[in-house]
């Protein structure tokens, strides 16, 4: 199976489904990794919070997969934005990943009240011309975050990952993203279960005319919004089914019936907000 790759701004490309351990337990995380790779999966999500970059790194060492058949991802933490702390953090995930580099590296939260996160940037920039990381991004950043970031660094991020799924679309954060070349990220995706997503009519709809999964339906919305998703789960049949996602297209319709569901408030939001985590 071949999973299609996004070209980002910086001439690097993405493959546009991958595998996020967000939440996969330490012990759990070679496992379900080598899992995922084993199934097809060549674009893995990680980040220094999780604590399971080591278990990333030793499913990678194990696969015998090329190097340059990877995508893999981590995030430089909160507490680490100021100083020379980002150079330290990459190291150290590094050498848990077991990696001479990544393939994007991501300002995991602006952190506002804070006010760091463009030295944050700055430093990502540098890292990324010292070989550390190919591409850079951030992570929940809000259109003032990036509005600053790209003013005050000349630099647009490849990326920004936030917090995406059909009751909560940010289209506002979107918009602005497209309008200036960055990739949009999706995390949790299927709104990590905590409203009855699967039991909307939009989606039950489209998975029966599919005969898919409604989980299927929903990441067939994300791909074909043009968003880079990582759904995650230990389960191999899941994993299968998550990548079985290239065979069937929504119409039109019922792509319009999945936008209808946000109710554009930000009640939607299932996730911490940006301005609060700090």
């Amino acid at each position: 199976m071949t999973i299609p790759a996004l070209e980002l701004n910086d001439g690097h490309s993405i493959p546009q489904l991958g595998y996020g351990v967000f939440k996969v337990p330490a012990d759990e995380t070679e496992r379900a990794v080598s899992q995922a790779l084993e199934i097809g999966y060549r674009h893995i999500d990680t980040a220094a919070i999780y604590g399971n970059e080591e278990g990333v790194g030793a499913a990678i060492a194990a696969s015998g997969i090329p190097r340059d058949e990877l995508f893999i991802t981590t995030k430089l933490w909160n507490d680490r934005h100021h100083g020379d702390e980002p150079n330290a953090a990459i190291a150290e995930s590094l050498e848990k990943l077991g990696l001479e580099n990544v393939d994007l590296y991501l300002v995991h939260w602006p952190t506002p009240a804070k006010d760091d996160y463009v030295h944050a940037f700055a430093k990502l920039i540098e890292l990324r011309d010292a070989g550390l990381t190919r591409s850079i991004g951030v992570s929940n950043f809000l259109v003032p975050h990036l509005e600053r970031v790209v003013a005050e660094t000349g630099v647009t991020p490849a990326v920004n990952q936030i917090e995406l799924h059909p009751a909560y679309q940010q289209r506002d954060v979107v918009d602005w993203a497209t309008e200036h070349g960055i990739r949009i990220e999706s995390w949790g995706p299927l709104g990590q279960g905590k409203y009855d997503l699967f039991g909307t009519p939009a989606i039950a709809e489209a998975a029966a005319a599919h005969d898919v999964t409604p989980a299927q339906a929903v990441l067939r919305w994300h791909l074909q919004k043009g968003f880079i998703v990582f759904p995650k789960s230990v389960r191999a049949e899941r994993l299968r089914e998550n990548l079985d996602v290239f065979g069937f297209e929504l119409t039109d319709a019922e792509m319009a019936k999945i936008d209808a569901l946000d109710p554009l408030d930000g009640s939607g939001r299932v996730g911490s907000h940006p301005d609060d985590v700090n």
